[in-house]
Formats: structure tokens, sequence, C-alpha cells
């Protein structure tokens, strides 16, 4: 494996400026400028997914400054976002767009009614509302179209239902459809759902208690790998979602203030494990290594067994991988080592520098494709030794551009620090200390 080359500091700013403006540019073509919808995926006909567009709504602030796009164009476009979700179809039918004020996960680029027969998702619609609370938290000025873009946020926040998401559980459902209700499974053990349930909690008008906080963390599972202690969870980016929008630098809730941690340096600890996972890469991938890693949910070459010299090895098409438990068939993600960014720079840009050398980047519209597997047996290989995921995914844009930014300039963090419904959720579900206070 290539040793990267140290960077100088100007060296590294280009880099990240580059990457950053490659991944904004997907939420400036993959849209709907009749809606303000963003496509899921960079696939042909393919729907737009409510956590991209919280995503779009996210980076527009971000840029802004970096002077990707005018203020007006960013307001214009957010704008137009939250006017289409506010005069949505909520009425739970199916073909809706929403109801109780959650939203069906994908929804038809064109009409903005459900697709797929799929659920009105709770932790998709936290990533939107999460979103409109940071446009609302940037556009602060005086004028009309900026004070709407506050109301608008406000309504919609005010709108959800937090609290009928419990289905009667102590803690949060996954979601509902109009054929089947409230899904079998909740939200347990520690996961992305940080940050559900700390805009549950927070809601000025159908909040969930902290009770169920409670009993979300009792479902915790605290784990030693590799000699380093830390709260457990598999893909990568469970350790990232929340931490897009909320600064969890120095502030603790009972569970960490237990164990001398916090939630920031639990995902530096995620990190650094991730990177000892592909060091010691148990199953044998040839091209896991200390600048080679990132397992997390994302795109895969397929569901089929293959023989990988003389090894059968069974890889698999979108799911979450994740490490040390697996599953694990050698498929990389690119853009979760770069939302790392901020945990561990110091492993995270060598990283990077190496999926530069893969040509990873290269002839893609967008930086980085979503994903790789170089053991993936193909008769058309790409410079990296194997497959390549075809496509650019929302989801998976957003982190790159804003964790560079947070990395970079605090910029979002420092947006919804000033959020006070995120900050009531956080001290409802137990934190103190650092930006919030004793």
């Amino acid at each position: 494996m290539q040793v990267p080359q140290a960077l100088a500091d100007s060296d590294v700013e280009q880099l990240l400026h580059s990457l950053q403006r490659d991944s904004f540019d997907y939420f400036i073509h993959e849209y709907n400028p009749a809606n303000g919808l963003i496509y899921d995926k960079t696939r042909p006909d393919w729907p737009a997914s409510i956590a991209a567009v919280g995503m779009a709504l996210t980076t527009y602030p971000v840029g802004v400054e970096r002077g990707f796009m005018t203020r007006a164009q960013a307001r214009r476009r957010t704008l137009l976002t939250l006017r289409f979700f506010a005069a949505s179809d909520q009425s739970g039918g199916v073909q809706a767009t929403g109801y109780k004020g959650f939203y069906f996960h994908f929804l038809d680029m064109e009409s903005g009614r459900r697709v797929w027969d799929c659920e009105l998702s709770s932790i998709d619609t936290a990533l939107l509302i999460a979103g409109m609370l940071t446009a609302a938290a940037y556009f602060s000025g005086a004028d009309a179209d900026e004070a709407e873009v506050r109301d608008l946020a406000e309504m919609l926040y005010r709108r959800v239902d937090w609290a009928w998401m419990l289905a009667g559980a102590p803690v949060l459902c996954h979601g509902w459809t109009p054929e089947r209700g409230f899904l079998p499974w909740h939200w347990e053990g520690y996961d992305e759902a940080l940050i559900l349930y700390v805009l549950a909690l927070g809601s000025p008008t159908a909040p969930i208690g902290p009770d169920c906080y409670a009993a979300w963390c009792s479902s915790y599972e605290w784990k030693q790998i590799y000699g380093i202690d830390f709260l457990y969870a598999g893909p990568l980016f469970t350790h990232q979602m929340s931490h897009v929008w909320i600064d969890f630098r120095a502030i603790r809730d009972d569970f960490m203030r237990g164990r001398d941690s916090d939630y920031f340096e639990n995902s530096r600890r995620a990190t650094l494990i991730q990177r000892q996972y592909a060091i010691h890469n148990p199953l044998g991938f040839s091209h896991y290594g200390p600048f080679c890693w990132g397992v997390t949910a994302s795109d895969g070459p397929g569901t089929v067994t293959r023989k990988v010299d003389g090894v059968a090895r069974s890889f698999y098409d979108y799911v979450a991988r994740g490490v040390p438990y697996g599953p694990d068939d050698g498929t990389l993600a690119p853009w979760a080592v770069v939302a790392s960014l901020p945990f561990a720079p110091e492993i995270v840009l060598p990283t990077v520098r190496y999926f530069q050398h893969l040509k990873l980047h290269e002839v893609n519209p967008y930086g980085f494709k979503a994903s790789f597997n170089s053991s993936y047996p193909c008769q058309t290989k790409h410079a990296c030794g194997g497959w390549v995921s075809p496509y650019h995914f929302g989801i998976n844009e957003g982190p790159t551009v804003i964790m560079i930014e947070n990395y970079r300039s605090d910029q979002v963090w420092a947006l919804t620090r000033r959020c006070p419904h995120i900050t009531l959720g956080l001290l409802r579900a137990g934190f103190r200390g650092g930006w919030l206070g004793s």
C-alpha cells in the first residue's frame, strides 16, 4: 500500500475546498426547481429522499459562505422547499406526502407524493427538520423572505407529533405506513437516532418525555474493541449523522458523565476503531490497511457469492455494514471517512489522499463515488482494482460538505447552537457542560 505524502496546510485547504465544492454541486444539479426536492441518488427516474432535502437545506448556508452560490439563490431555494412541505398533503393516504408532521421516506420528484409503499420515517423526518432549523438560524435577516423562512421552519417543526411516534412504547418507533400502521421496530441501541430524540424532546407542541430518552440510553452497549472503550455502533455513519448538525463537544448526558466521555469523543474512538479494524483485517481483504478503511451503510456490488483467490465470499447490495462484527464484504465508503474529519483529522486526511491515489474522485461530477470494493471480481476494473458504485447519493454528499465545513469553520454547529429547540432538547435529555453551561 502506497503511503500518502504529508500535505502542507495550503494543500490540505485546497484539497478540502475542492472536495467540498464538488460534493456541493450534487445539490445544485440533482434538484427539482419546481418544488425544491432533491434526488435520493443519481439513478435515472429515481425519487427524492426527505433526508437528502434536509442535507440540501443545511448545505445552502455553507455554499453561500464559501462563494458557491449567492445568498439570494440560497434563500430562494430554501423558501421554495419550505413552501412545498408546508402545503403538502398531510392526510396520511397512500399517495400523500406525510402525516402528523412526519413525511414519507421517498417522494416522487415531480408530484412530491409517496412512492414504493415506503414508510413514514421518523429518522428521515428528523434529518429534514434539522435542515429546516439550520436554515431558520442562518436566514436571520429582517426582510420578508428571510422572516418567512423562519416562520415556515417553525411551523413545520411544531407540526410534528413526536409523541404519536412512540406508538405506545417507551422508545420511538421507526415509522408508520397507511397499510399496516406502526412498524414493528423501535429505536433501541446507540445509533443515528440521537438527533431524533433531541428534536422530539425539544418540541414545543408534542414532545416526548425525558423518560423516553432514558429508556433509549438503557439499551446502549459499552464495549472495548482493540483496547478502546466506547459506546458501540457498527456502521461508521451512526457515529456521524447526529453530529452533522449538533456540536457534542464537551457536553454530556448522564450516560456519558458516568463514563467520563462525550459523544464527540466517542465518535473519535469509533473512527480510530475503524482504522484498527482495517489494519487487523480479520477477513483478509487485499485492499484494507491504515489508509484504506471506512465500513458503513453503503451501496454494494450486489447480493452474490463469488470465489476470490480461492475463497468463497458473500457480497451485498445496499446494507448497513459494520465493524468489527459485520457484515463486511470488502466494500468501503470514502464519504464516511471524510465525514469523520472533525473527529480524527490525523488519520482521515492521509486516507483521503490515498483514495485520491485510487482515482475514486476522477471523472465524477460530485467528488468521490459512494463506495468501492477492490475484492469484487468484475470484468471492467476501475483503477482501484475492482467494483465502484455507479451512483452518488444525497445522504453521502451532504455529510461530506457539512462535516468539512464544521472542521474548517464550525459554521453549521455554530448555527444550531443558536437554535432554542435543539438547546431545549439537549437540556431535557440531561446534557450539561461545554457550550450548554452547567
